[in-house]
């Protein structure tokens, strides 16, 4: 017989936590172990239980899912966190994916698809909603496009973040940049303050000015 396949539950709202257990406790092989309905309180829970899935939602007061995400993932490295959430904009779907998450499902996966989906995570095989996995690849593609005969100088930026520095570069505000790439202002600001992290810079003038020295400006105008 089978290991029990053992689940933590976040989400600050009892209806979907309630729900969701209702349905994966009629599973034999799947036990849950704890719920939680914020970022901060899974995280006893996770020191606790260890337990083999995280059904994380991202959007929470206070801590944040990509926030718990990270900090489960530190506490617990074999616990896999399967993220399981309404949104599927790219400003959740990337953060999420970088601080740890295997698997990302929109909240009207079918039940037997998220039991699935959990088994899969115990054995670390990924399970991505159809819209997720096509922003992946489109963002795989771009960064492979983006990266190609790059300066080494930007190697560590992903290709979002290049688009992001290329805007900077020709002379765009935050709001300007968050406009072009229908992504939030807040979104930029996170980008931007990465792009300075990364580059060991101060300011988005700095950054702008290091652009054009390194060359990728004159690569995209030549392009």
């Amino acid at each position: 017989m089978a290991e029990t396949i053992t689940v933590i539950i976040v989400d600050d709202h009892a209806v979907v936590r309630q729900g969701v257990r209702a349905f994966l406790e009629t599973q034999p092989d799947i036990q849950v172990v704890g719920e939680a309905s914020s970022g901060e309180a899974v995280l006893p829970l996770v020191m606790r239980e260890a337990p083999d899935v995280v059904l994380m939602d991202l959007v929470m007061p206070g801590m944040n899912g990509v926030e718990a995400t990270r900090e489960v993932k530190r506490l617990s490295p074999r616990t896999q966190i399967i993220v399981l959430t309404s949104y599927h904009e790219d400003e959740h779907i990337f953060p999420a994916i970088q601080a740890g998450a295997l698997s990302y499902l929109l909240k009207d996966v079918a039940p037997e698809a998220l039991a699935d989906a959990v088994r899969r995570a115990a054995r670390g095989e990924a399970v991505l909603h159809p819209r997720v996995a096509a922003r992946l690849i489109q963002e795989l593609h771009a960064a492979q496009g983006n990266l190609a005969g790059l300066p080494s100088a930007f190697a560590d930026l992903t290709a979002r973040e290049l688009e992001v520095l290329r805007l900077i570069a020709q002379g765009l505000s935050n709001a300007e940049i968050a406009e072009r790439l229908v992504i939030s202002e807040r979104t930029v600001k996170s980008h931007v303050s990465n792009i300075l992290s990364k580059l060991h810079l101060a300011d988005r003038t700095q950054a702008a000015v290091y652009a054009w020295q390194k060359g990728l400006m004159r690569r995209e105008n030549e392009a």
